[in-house]
């Protein structure tokens, strides 16, 4: 397994990040187990979860079945960076959702709970909260780092000026601030590299793309198209707007004898501010094949044709749209 520095951090971390939304709801609290443990084995080290996930309210369904796991110790809590989130709705209080002080408090100590840990190492804001100041928000964070109940705080889905804004704020504090962004970054959805991949850059921020196979669209999604999820009405309707692009796309993967799921991985993590794209294995065999991605290299001509397949933005801003 080949490591890389979280952001600016001296925190190592694999560069394949182990996902864990289909823990529960799509895979069982067994073959989770079976995932995970087969994770520390390949060295992947860093697991994200929510404490949405599981999509039982206030349940934390995945986090508990995280949480069991880590309890049956032999070193699984102390070989994992694990980074959880908050925001969503827990509850039908008022209280019980996005990033007021009060519920960043109440939201932590749940998932600690549920995790049966005492420490997050990356406690992340699944969402801006565009009512809450970041003054409050770093408050109660420095408050939770000072308990020793997070080490790091990152952010998920922020724009380019909410990092900025959150740093800036962070910076007037004295505190070290976002070490990390969740976003929404793959083939087809490259519009992070105008301001959200620069902004990282700049502050030193590590990217943790999400979904980044497009939901299955850039898994090899033509030759499973009468197998399981692939034969979804959703996923057939997302693949008639794309189909060309993915036509291509096989077809590249193709002539280099690549798996086009192990390809669009590798893709990220040829991009310079990406630190470890989240994979969501539902199987064991799934995660082993995932890790062709760190081994497949890009040439200049091979990384020409894939931008020819699926144009980005056009360069950073503001030249992409302002010259």
């Amino acid at each position: 397994m080949d490591y890389a520095q979280l952001g600016r951090t001296g925190l190592k971390v694999s560069k394949l990040c182990l996902g864990t939304m289909n823990f529960g709801p799509q895979t069982s609290e067994e073959d989770s187990f079976t995932i995970m443990d087969r994770a520390h084995e390949l060295g992947i080290n860093f697991f994200d979860t929510a404490n949405v996930y599981g999509w039982v309210k206030g349940e934390g369904v995945t986090e508990q079945i995280i949480g069991r796991w880590f309890a049956q110790g032999g070193g699984r809590r102390e070989k994992t960076v694990i980074a959880t989130k908050l925001y969503g709705s827990m509850g039908d209080w008022p209280n019980e959702t996005f990033l007021s002080a009060l519920n960043i408090r109440r939201a932590c100590d749940a998932s600690l709970k549920r995790l049966q840990t005492d420490y997050i190492d990356v406690y992340q804001a699944h969402h801006v909260d565009r009512n809450t100041p970041f003054e409050e928000f770093w408050e109660a964070m420095e408050v939770l780092r000072q308990q020793g109940k997070i080490l790091y705080v990152g952010s998920s889905n922020f724009a380019g000026w909410h990092i900025a804004k959150a740093q800036e704020t962070a910076r007037r504090r004295n505190f070290l601030g976002l070490v990390s962004e969740q976003s929404k970054y793959h083939l087809l959805e490259r519009s992070v590299e105008l301001e959200v991949l620069p902004a990282c850059e700049d502050y030193g921020l590590g990217v943790i793309p999400w979904s980044p196979l497009a939901g299955g669209l850039l898994g090899g999604v033509l030759r499973k198209i009468d197998k399981g999820r692939s034969a979804t009405e959703d996923m057939l309707q997302s693949l008639e707007k794309v189909r060309p692009q993915i036509e291509q796309w096989e077809a590249f993967c193709d002539d280099l004898g690549e798996d086009p799921a192990n390809a669009g991985l590798a893709w990220l993590l040829h991009q310079k501010a990406v630190t470890a794209p989240i994979i969501g294995p539902r199987t064991a065999d799934q995660l082993d094949g995932s890790l062709r991605a760190l081994e497949i290299k890009f040439d200049d001509k091979a990384l020409a044709r894939i931008d020819e397949i699926f144009p980005g933005p056009g360069g950073t801003a503001p030249e992409a749209y302002a010259w």
